[in-house]
């Protein structure tokens, strides 16, 4: 996987092209700052994890709120960085910034993240915990400096399918329930089965709205799931996936089964 954004290379020889006071270490460089300016709010996402998957680029807002009693100048940059060599960026041309109110102004950009870029694959190692660092100044030269001024995840989209058979089936009959668990896999830009993840199989009747757990399975080594139940009414069998650390929580669309 690779992470860039609309006109830098965020790798390699793209940050020599920088010519400005801020150098490429710049974004893991110590706290510091000048002044009684400060940060108040930094939002990335929208504070939702960076779901990417495999062909589509992923786009991230990020906004920092600042304020100074002479008022906000600029954003100098805003840098996101996960386990090297991880590293997206935000440069002053490609930051803009509105006033709240004489003191405080909030800046926006975008961070781009691109499963198909053909330089700069970073890989399975890109899904983890963020940090977003930001140089803000004010026109009164007062300067602010946070290298994790906010955190964010970054995670690999997953997927999840259902199937209940027989269907229509006699009332007491078994019913078997399959599907699979799966997420991208930025290494070769494929969905792979995510292997030993607890799954748990719901149930909703026909007229409710609401699902119940029946029980809880396991994928096995290829991401596969299959159970067995009794079926005893006409409703919906799905599967949900609540989570981890690198991968969101997915519910496979409901199946019906039709008990006679």
């Amino acid at each position: 996987m690779r992470v860039s954004t609309t006109r830098l290379a965020l790798l390699g020889t793209g940050l020599a092209l920088v010519a400005t006071a801020v150098s490429a270490t710049a974004a893991q460089a110590e706290d510091g700052g000048s002044g009684n300016i400060t940060i108040d709010k930094v939002v990335v996402n929208g504070g939702k994890p960076v779901v990417v998957g495999t062909t589509h680029v992923v786009s991230a807002k990020v906004s920092v709120t600042a304020s100074d009693d002479s008022g906000i100048a600029e954003t100098t940059y805003i840098s996101a960085y996960g386990p090297k060599p991880n590293y997206a960026q935000i440069w002053d041309d490609e930051i803009s910034c509105v006033k709240v109110s004489a003191t405080t102004s909030t800046c926006s950009g975008t961070l781009t993240f691109d499963p198909q870029a053909s330089t700069g694959f970073v890989g399975n190692s890109a899904a983890a915990t963020w940090k977003l660092g930001t140089l803000v100044s004010a026109h009164d030269a007062d300067y602010i400096h946070r290298d994790a001024a906010a955190t964010f995840k970054v995670q690999r989209y997953s997927k999840l399918t259902v199937n209940a058979a027989p269907e229509p089936v006699k009332k007491g009959r078994t019913v078997t329930v399959t599907g699979k668990l799966s997420r991208a896999n930025w290494d070769d830009n494929k969905y792979h089965g995510y292997t030993n993840q607890p799954v748990k199989l719901q149930f909703r009747k026909k007229n409710s709205s609401a699902y119940t757990t029946v029980k809880t399975v396991r994928s096995n080594s290829t991401g596969a799931l299959r159970t067995t139940v009794a079926a005893s009414t006409d409703g919906y069998f799905r599967y949900s996936f609540a989570g981890t650390a690198t991968t969101p929580a997915v519910s496979a669309a409901g199946d019906f089964v039709d008990v006679r």
